[in-house]
């Protein structure tokens, strides 16, 4: 946990420098659910493992394009071989505000 926290705090100081308007960084802390379907089976989590959660906030989807050019760019960005979590399960979309209450 140590090692993705790190990653997370160097993540936020350099998509916050090219722009974001917020970044943020979540750990599951109750993921036992009456409906649905687990989400420790949707993510095939294995003893010891938890799942993450993180979204940035931008103005339009062309700002969030124009920010993450920027970042891709920025030589603080420190791309490891080794990540702190599986790559290979990690998922990501884009979304836009349906209900801003």
């Amino acid at each position: 946990m140590r090692a993705y926290a790190s990653m997370a705090r160097m993540g936020e100081k350099i998509w916050r420098k090219h722009g974001a308007l917020d970044y943020k960084e979540c750990v599951g802390d109750d993921l036992q659910t009456l409906c649905g379907m687990p989400i420790q089976r949707l993510m095939k989590l294995k003893r010891g493992e938890t799942v993450m959660f993180s979204y940035i906030v931008y103005k339009s989807r062309a700002h969030r394009d124009a920010v993450n050019a920027k970042v891709m760019k920025d030589p603080g960005l420190k791309w490891s071989k080794k990540m702190p979590f599986d790559m290979k399960r990690m998922v990501f979309a884009g979304f836009k505000v349906l209900v801003d209450a």
